[in-house]
């Protein structure tokens, strides 16, 4: 099992990761004006289409033809829990939005994480119909199209401009527990904004055009990219609680300042969620 890789093996990695998501951006395309074929999954709002399928299967073909020994964990195979170790690890979500890819709304993307030894060595989000290319590297720095990128330094919430989701969860308790939070939030904030898509929430804070975005429910396909890329671009990414993020817990909260980030968490009702690593 491959639990380390060289600069030079990681340089492979990078470009692979690049010319692969351009490929499933290709696919995309080609299906994003088409009718689609839906099915669903865990609730009405939880969907997946057949370019959902295809695009994983591409993404690790490809990847698995260069680096067969290492693991992945991708949301359309995943099965029932995650299971990750110290062995390079890519973490794929092979369309980030589906419900937006459905209804033609463009804000959907494609998102692969490289781990090794549980840390986050690779991150790229691409959106392919708005041709956004973010990516980033520990300690080089996180970049959309070349472009380097930076969060905003809004410490006060009542200055803030806030993404959040509703996640995919149709249970009444869920939903007006985090309707309380948003209301919390909303009362104090500039305002809140709903992508319907974590990774391309996340990619708006590490642009710097919103301060911060927390979910109550996200798995770590959704989030294990756009957290290095809001790290390398100069934010904050804890748990909802404010402690340390897992990436197995499904709460993420992400920020330019750590100051914005602990006066959110301490407005949220914090909900108990089955871990990706729990069958």
């Amino acid at each position: 099992m491959k639990t380390d890789m060289t600069n030079d093996d990681l340089d492979v990695c990078f470009n692979l990761v690049q010319d692969v998501a351009r490929k499933a951006g290709e696919m995309i395309r080609e299906a994003f004006k088409q009718e689609k074929q839906v099915s669903t999954k865990s609730s009405l709002a939880d969907l997946v289409t057949e370019s959902d399928k295809k695009v994983e299967q591409l993404i690790i073909s490809t990847v698995k033809d260069k680096f067969p020994t290492h693991s992945f964990i991708g949301e359309e195979s995943v099965g029932d829990s995650c299971v990750l170790t110290d062995n390079a690890t890519w973490i794929i979500d092979p369309i980030d939005g589906t419900t937006n890819f459905v209804h033609r709304f463009p804000y959907i993307a494609v998102s692969i994480a490289l781990l090794v030894q549980k840390k986050t060595v690779i991150g790229l989000i691409y959106n392919p119909i708005l041709d956004q290319m973010y990516t980033a590297r520990p300690g080089q720095g996180a970049y959309c199209n070349g472009e380097k990128l930076q969060v905003t330094q809004t410490q006060d919430l009542g200055h803030a401009l806030v993404c959040a989701e509703f996640g995919s969860s149709r249970d009444s308790k869920v939903l007006d527990s985090k309707f309380r939070s948003m209301r919390k939030i909303i009362e104090q904030a500039h305002g809140i904004r709903s992508l319907g898509t974590a990774t391309m929430a996340m990619c708006m804070v590490a642009s710097g055009k919103a301060d911060a975005y927390f979910e109550m429910g996200p798995h770590i396909w959704d989030f294990a990219a756009g957290d290095l890329l809001v790290r390398e671009a100069g934010g904050t990414v804890v748990d909802t609680t404010g402690g340390p993020m897992d990436l197995m817990s499904r709460r993420v909260l992400c920020a330019g300042t750590q100051e914005l980030a602990n006066q959110i968490a301490a407005s949220l009702e914090q909900l108990d969620l089955q871990r990706d690593d729990c069958a």
